[in-house]
């Protein structure tokens, strides 16, 4: 394909080879026709340079039409397309120079969501009409893609009763609330993006609706909470109907100290075996009730708005739970992923202090380094941290931090990926509540940035 600067020299080539067969001329004819090269090589560069700066703005003016009618593009007919991309481009392009300007937008599913916009002006010349041009054609184009990848987060959300103090949890409540708005934003049809909300203490709520669930161990919480009377023969028991659990379930694994035992750091399914099963527990400070999966935006803002502090922190349970809802299991769901499409699993871990208890460890009030090694396990760098990321997710951990406390050397270990095991870029610490909101908004803008492709 010849180039404009191809074009022109053809052209003078052949006035030239005119103008010498020609022999009728006079000097100054000659020599009109000697400074024609002259002209045009400096009409060119002119025109062309002109010509470049419009083309600039232009395709700026396409990337931010692309972007904005991304956000439009599910609920928009394809002959809507174009003339909404029109009325965008030129809103944006302040060029009045331009001429018989083109734009076409169009919009397609195929490997994930797209947004294509072509666009053309004209521009005239002011030296080139010397040699036939009088004008020059620009053009570009805009693809805006986000739907080849889609997100799956799960919030693990420290509501233990420290964070009662310093107005960290109505910060953190605003903050999940402005990330949600930030995640819903990214996302162009249901489904392409799913979040899971999984408040912790030392337990976790599952719902109370599901106490007739074969997943669910009840030896600790029958004996726990039985009536009593008599003595001797007359000695009986009555345990009460499960239907009065509050849903509250705490570490999975033996009723004895953990040993060997894994089965609190891993998602895997129960099996028919009691140690696979999640333990009832009638913890007093039982959280609000977690939420699977889902892209319902109301009923996530709502349970936002029913967390209140209190309890002892267990990081290691709202962890694994977090994860329980990226793979499914117990009362969560997780969708069935479309082959069509890359997913990105993000868990984003929050925090206000050190683990203080689980099921076998600490009294809710002191550091309990057992409790951390299940978690993360020094040295070794075992535990769920771990396994969460040989599994594909990315771990993002923030420590709010209001006491002056040491840095959490556990959070910082426990962030990264699979490809990155140890990543501190994706570790977090404010000292103040009002912090909260801007390290949820730098982590929801890097997870849903839309990529430009020119």
């Amino acid at each position: 394909m010849k180039t404009m600067w191809n074009r022109l020299t053809d052209r003078l080539s052949t006035r030239l080879a005119a103008f010498r067969r020609d022999r009728r001329g006079n000097v100054a004819i000659t020599f009109a026709i000697a400074t024609l090269p002259m002209v045009g090589a400096v009409g060119y560069a002119v025109d062309y340079s002109h010509a470049n700066n419009v083309k600039a703005a232009l395709q700026a003016a396409l990337d931010s039409t692309a972007l904005m009618l991304a956000r439009e593009a599910t609920s928009l007919s394809s002959d809507q397309l174009s003339p909404k991309a029109l009325t965008y481009f030129t809103a944006l392009f302040n060029r009045p120079e331009a001429k018989n300007i083109s734009i076409k937008a169009t919009y397609t599913t195929d490997g994930g969501s797209k947004i294509v916009v072509d666009g053309s002006a004209t521009v005239p010349t002011t030296f080139l009409g010397v040699i036939g041009y009088n004008d020059l054609t620009v053009g570009g184009s805009s693809t805006t893609a986000w739907g080849s990848t889609r997100l799956r987060v799960a919030l693990a959300l420290d509501n233990t009763g420290s964070m009662a103090s310093d107005g960290k949890m109505t910060a953190l409540k605003s903050a999940t609330k402005d990330l949600l708005t930030q995640l819903k934003n990214a996302a162009s049809q249901n489904g392409d993006v799913y979040v899971s909300i999984i408040p912790f203490a030392k337990d976790v709520n599952v719902g109370s609706i599901n106490y007739n669930a074969n997943w669910i161990d009840w030896t600790d919480w029958d004996s726990d909470n039985q009536t009593c009377s008599g003595w001797g023969w007359s000695y009986t028991c009555t345990t009460k109907n499960h239907n009065t659990w509050n849903g509250c379930i705490t570490d999975r694994g033996p009723s004895n100290a953990p040993g060997n035992s894994t089965w609190d750091q891993v998602a895997t399914l129960p099996d028919n075996t009691t140690i696979s099963k999640w333990p009832a527990e009638q913890y007093s400070s039982c959280p609000v009730a977690m939420k699977g999966l889902t892209y319902d935006w109301t009923a996530l803002n709502n349970l936002v708005d029913t967390m209140q502090p209190k309890g002892a922190t267990n990081q290691p349970i709202g962890l694994v739970w977090a994860w329980q809802s990226l793979v499914g299991g117990g009362p969560l769901t997780a969708p069935a992923k479309d082959s069509n499409y890359e997913y990105s699993d993000i868990i984003i871990l929050m925090s206000d202090g050190l683990n203080t208890q689980d099921r076998w460890y600490g009294n809710g009030s002191n550091t309990s380094t057992p409790v951390d090694n299940r978690m993360y396990q020094t040295g070794n760098g075992s535990g769920t941290c771990a396994n969460i990321k040989q599994a594909g997710i990315t771990i993002y951990t923030i420590h709010v931090n209001t006491d002056g406390d040491p840095t959490s050397t556990l959070l910082q270990n426990c962030a990264g990926s699979k490809d990155k095991m140890y990543d501190i870029s994706k570790f977090f610490t404010v000292t103040s509540a009002s912090g909260i909101a801007k390290v949820f908004n730098e982590i929801g803008t890097s997870l849903t940035q839309l990529r430009v492709a020119k």
